[in-house]
C-alpha cells in the first residue's frame, strides 16, 4: 500500500497570455506520503495542483489517477476520484454557515427531496469534533476569524475522504496551536493512507512534515528529492538559483529626527497605555503573538479604529481627529495583512493601483492622462524590480510578492515617509522576501521611518533597530538590536514578569 502510486502527472505544460507557467514538468504521489512542492511565487507551483484539482483544463501531458490516465475540467470530476484541495485564498461563503460550507457540492438531504438543516450541523459537528476543530457549525463563517476559516476549508476537504489531498499554504494565516493540530491531522490522514501534497513558504515547516520535495523554478522542474537527501540552504539555491548568503540584508541605521510618536494610546479591549515611536532613518517591529492587538493598535494609529484616550505625534506635532485621510497627508502609509482586500484593487492594471491613493495630487484638474498614468508606473516598475508583462496586467494576475511591491509602489507614489508595514512577506516566497527586505532596508537608508508588524521572530530580529513586543495589548519589552535576544523576546511576547522587568 505505502508503494502504491496514487498521482503521475507527465510533461505537464501550462500556456497564460504572455507567460509559460509550467513547461514539461512531472510529478508523482505516493500513498501515505506528503509530497512537498516549493519555488519561488511565479514558479508555477499553484498552477500544476490546480490542473490536478480540476481548476484548470489539462493543455498538454498526461495525468494517471491509480493507474488510469484521466481527463477532468472542473472540480468536482476531481472530488469524485478522491482528489480535494484546500486553497491558499479562503472560498468560502461568508455568509453562510460553518455546516453550509462544509456540505457545499455534497448537500444532505431528507428522502432524497428536502435540505436537512439539521443533519447538516449534526454531521459537521462530529467531523469537527473527531478533528478536534474547535468551531461551531451553526456559526456564521463571516464571525470566523482567518485562521478559524482556514481549519473550515481543511474540514471541508476532509468531508470528501479523499486519497488525495492538496494543501497550497494552509498554515499562513494560522495561530501556532491551529498549525500543530492541522499537522497532528495530516499525520492521521497519512497514516490511513491519504497522499498529501504540500505547498508552503514556511520553509522550515517542509522539513517537518515532507517525505519528498519537488522543486520548480519559471515553470520548469528542477529536482525531485527525498527530505533526507536536501537542506534548508540547498533547497533554497536550486529555488532561486542564486546562494542567498545573508537572508537580511540589514545595514547600520543613520537614525535623525523623531517621526511619529504615540503617547499613552488606549482602546477598551484592544490596547492600553501604548508608548513607542519611531524615528527617521530607522526600521522598528512590532512582535507578538496572534491576539497581541499589533495590527489593532497600528490601525488606531492610522485612523481606521477610533481611539479612547491618549495621543499621537507626526514630527513633534499632535495630530487631533485622526481620520485615515488627514494621516496620508500628514506623510503615513500603511500596508495592510491582506493585501488582496484591502491593500489593492485586484480588478484593475498595475498601474492604476500605482496611482489610485495619489489621484488628488497628481491629476489636480480630476482628468487621468494616460501617458502620465503610464510613465508614473513604468517608473515603480523598475525602481522596484516589479516582475511584469506590462502596466496594464490585472492585479490579480500578478505573483504574491509582486502584488505586495506594487503597494509598495502605491504608498511611494502618495510621498509618504513613514510607512507601517502589516506582516509585509505573509505568503510570498524567500526569494520575493529578500527583495523585500532590501526595499525596507534602502526606504529606512533614504530617511524614511519604517514600522513592521510580524509574527515571524528571525524576520523581525533580522531587519529591526529596536523591536518592541506586545501581550494582551499591553507593550511588556523593548529591545534595541545589540540587546535583542530570541529567548527574551518570546518570553515577553508571552507575559512573562521576569522578562517585563528585565526588558
Amino acid at each position: 500500500m505505502k508503494n502504491e502510486k496514487l498521482v503521475e502527472m507527465c510533461h505537464i505544460t501550462k500556456n497564460f497570455p504572455g507567460v509559460r507557467a509550467l513547461d514539461d514538468v512531472d510529478f508523482d504521489l505516493f500513498c501515505g506520503e506528503t509530497h512537498v512542492l516549493i519555488g519561488e511565487n511565479g514558479a508555477g507551483k499553484s498552477t500544476l495542483v490546480k490542473i490536478l484539482a480540476g481548476v484548470y483544463p489539462l493543455e498538454k501531458g498526461s495525468i494517471l489517477v491509480n493507474g488510469e490516465e484521466k481527463r477532468f475540467h472542473n472540480t468536482s470530476a476531481a472530488q469524485k476520484l478522491g482528489i480535494s484541495i484546500v486553497f491558499q485564498e479562503c472560498n468560502l461563503i461568508p455568509t453562510l454557515t460553518v455546516a453550509q460550507n462544509i456540505f457545499i457540492n455534497h448537500e444532505i438531504y431528507k428522502a432524497g427531496l428536502y435540505l436537512d438543516v439539521d443533519g447538516e450541523v449534526k454531521a459537521a459537528r462530529k467531523l469537527l469534533n473527531d478533528l478536534k476543530i474547535k468551531i461551531d457549525p451553526a456559526a456564521l463563517v463571516e464571525n470566523l476569524s482567518i485562521g478559524q476559516q482556514q481549519m473550515v476549508s481543511f474540514a471541508r476537504a476532509l468531508s470528501f475522504n479523499p486519497r488525495i489531498l492538496i494543501l497550497d499554504e494552509p498554515t499562513s494565516s494560522l495561530t501556532r496551536g491551529e498549525t500543530e493540530l492541522m499537522f497532528e491531522i495530516l499525520k492521521q490522514q497519512k497514516a490511513s493512507g491519504v497522499g498529501i501534497i504540500y505547498i508552503s513558504h514556511r520553509l522550515e515547516e517542509l522539513f517537518e512534515v515532507g517525505d519528498r520535495i519537488t522543486i520548480l523554478r519559471d515553470g520548469k522542474l528542477i529536482a525531485t528529492k527525498g527530505i533526507k537527501e536536501i537542506n534548508l540552504q540547498n533547497a533554497i539555491q536550486m529555488m532561486v538559483a542564486r546562494d542567498i548568503k545573508e537572508m537580511y540584508p540589514k545595514e547600520p541605521a543613520q537614525i535623525k529626527a523623531e517621526a511619529l510618536r504615540l503617547e499613552h494610546l488606549s482602546r477598551k479591549g484592544i490596547c492600553q497605555d501604548i508608548n513607542l515611536n519611531i524615528h527617521e532613518g530607522e526600521v522598528v517591529g512590532l512582535y507578538g503573538l496572534v491576539g497581541a492587538g499589533r495590527t489593532e493598535t497600528m490601525r488606531i494609529a492610522f485612523g481606521m479604529e477610533p481611539l479612547d484616550s491618549g495621543s499621537i505625534f507626526l514630527r513633534n506635532e499632535e495630530v487631533k481627529h485622526l481620520t485615515p485621510k488627514r494621516v496620508v497627508e500628514k506623510g503615513i502609509g500603511f500596508v495592510p495583512e491582506d493585501r488582496k482586500k484591502e491593500g489593492l484593487c485586484l480588478g484593475l492594471p498595475l498601474k492604476e493601483n500605482v496611482i489610485r491613493a495619489s489621484l488628488d495630487k497628481l491629476f489636480r484638474s480630476g482628468f487621468v492622462f494616460s501617458r502620465q498614468e503610464e510613465s508614473i508606473a513604468a517608473r515603480y516598475v523598475k525602481e522596484l524590480s516589479i516582475a511584469t508583462p506590462s502596466t496594464s496586467r490585472l492585479a490579480m494576475f500578478l505573483s504574491g510578492g509582486t502584488q505586495q511591491k506594487v503597494v509598495l509602489a502605491q504608498w511611494l507614489c502618495v510621498g509618504t515617509s513613514i510607512l507601517i508595514l502589516d506582516e509585509p512577506t505573509r505568503g510570498i516566497d524567500i526569494g520575493a522576501k529578500v527583495e523585500i527586505y532590501r526595499m525596507i532596508n534602502d526606504l529606512a537608508k533614504a530617511g524614511n521611518a519604517i514600522l513592521v508588524i510580524s509574527s515571524e521572530l528571525p524576520e523581525i530580529m533580522g531587519i529591526s533597530d529596536r523591536i518592541y513586543v506586545m501581550c494582551r495589548g499591553k507593550i511588556t519589552g523593548e529591545f534595541d538590536r545589540k540587546k535583542m535576544s530570541a529567548e527574551k523576546i518570546i518570553a515577553c511576547a508571552f507575559g512573562s514578569e521576569e522578562a517585563i522587568n528585565a526588558a
